[in-house]
C-alpha cells in the first residue's frame, strides 16, 4: 500500500509541534474538521463581528487541540487574528476559592466546577475582543493552581475574526431539584451530605453561566462514550503536562496529580458531565462521537433537525 503524503503548512507544522502530535493527526483533521473550516472561510465577512465557536467535551477529549487547530488553520487561510480561550483560564484565584471554601462549602476550594470561575471576567474578555479593543488574555497555571501573573500575560489587539471558547462544562444546563436530591458518587455522599455544594454549583450554572454560554454562535460537542472514559483520558492529560514541564525545566512539586488524586478530582465533575452527556447531544450544532481511544467515530448536526 502506498503511504499517504501529508502536506504541512507553516501553521499546521507549528500546531503539531505545540501539541506534541504526529503528522498523521492531519489525516483525522482533514477528514472530520475540514468542513468546519470550509464553512467558516466561505461565509467569513470581515465587516461582521467576530464569530464565537464553543467546544464542549469532557476532560482529555481533545477540546484545546481542536481549538488550536481551527484557530491556526483559519488564521493562516484568511490572514486574520484568531483567539482560543479556555474556561479553565478564568478560574477564580486560589485565594478566592479558599474564601468560598470557608464561607460556602469546603469542596469549592478545588477548581473545576461551575461556581469556581470568574464568569464576569470571561464575558468582559470576549466582549472586549469582539469590540476590537486591546485585550489582556487571562491564563491559569494548573501546576501552581493559580492564575499566571499579570506581567506574563499576552495582549491581543483587534479586530479579531474568530474566537473559540472551550470548556468541559461549556453549554451545561442546570438540573432539577429531584435530580439533585441524592448523591451521585462517594465524594457527594461523604463530603456533601446536605447537598450544599451541588446546589451551589447548579445555581451557578442557571444564574451566572447562561449569559456566557449564550455568547456562543455555534456549539461543537466532542462526546465521550461515557463518564468512565474520563479517568484514563485525564491521566493521559496529566502525563502530557508533566512531559511539557520536563521539556521546559519547570517545577512539578505542586499542582501535578498522581493516579489516586486524579480519581478523586474527576469525581467533582461527574454530576455535570453525565447530565451534559445525556442532554447536550440533541442540541449541539456539531456532534462528534468519540470512541474509547478518543478516535472520532461519527459526526452529525443535531440542531438542524430540531
Amino acid at each position: 500500500m502506498e503511504e499517504l503524503t501529508i502536506s504541512l503548512t507553516p501553521a499546521t507544522q507549528a500546531f503539531l509541534e505545540r501539541n506534541q502530535l504526529p503528522s498523521s493527526y492531519m489525516e483525522t483533521a482533514n477528514q472530520w474538521f475540514a468542513p468546519l473550516i470550509d464553512n467558516f472561510v466561505n461565509n467569513f465577512n470581515p465587516q461582521q463581528p467576530a464569530k464565537i465557536i464553543g467546544i464542549n467535551g469532557c476532560q482529555g477529549s481533545g477540546k484545546s487541540t481542536l481549538a488550536d487547530y481551527l484557530c491556526s488553520v483559519i488564521a493562516e487561510q484568511l490572514d486574520i487574528t484568531t483567539v482560543s480561550l479556555s474556561l479553565d483560564d478564568f478560574y477564580l484565584t486560589k485565594a478566592e476559592r479558599n474564601h468560598m471554601a470557608v464561607n460556602v462549602h469546603p469542596l469549592l476550594a478545588t477548581r473545576g466546577v461551575p461556581g469556581t470561575h470568574d464568569v464576569e471576567l470571561a464575558i468582559n474578555c470576549i466582549q472586549s475582543l469582539v469590540g476590537g479593543n486591546l485585550t489582556t488574555i487571562t491564563r491559569f497555571d494548573k501546576s501552581i493552581d493559580d492564575r499566571v501573573p499579570a506581567c506574563s500575560l499576552k495582549t491581543v489587539r483587534g479586530p479579531v475574526g474568530l474566537i473559540i471558547l472551550e470548556g468541559w462544562c461549556l453549554g451545561a444546563k442546570p438540573q432539577s431539584e429531584t435530580q439533585l436530591s441524592g448523591p451521585i458518587n462517594s465524594l457527594e455522599e461523604q463530603e456533601d451530605t446536605k447537598g450544599t455544594w451541588r446546589n451551589y454549583v447548579n445555581r451557578a450554572i442557571e444564574d451566572e453561566y447562561q449569559p456566557l454560554f449564550n455568547l456562543v454562535d455555534e456549539l461543537i460537542m466532542l462526546k465521550a462514550p461515557s463518564f468512565d472514559s474520563v479517568y484514563q483520558w485525564r491521566l493521559e492529560q496529566e502525563q502530557k503536562m508533566i512531559s511539557r514541564m520536563d521539556k521546559d525545566d519547570l517545577d512539578k512539586s505542586s499542582g501535578v496529580m498522581n493516579e489516586q488524586q486524579i480519581q478523586r478530582f474527576i469525581s467533582y465533575f461527574q454530576r455535570v458531565t453525565e447530565n451534559i452527556l445525556k442532554e447536550m447531544p440533541y442540541r449541539a450544532d456539531h456532534l462528534f462521537k468519540l470512541g474509547e481511544s478518543r478516535n472520532i467515530t461519527g459526526h452529525s448536526q443535531p440542531s438542524k433537525a430540531i
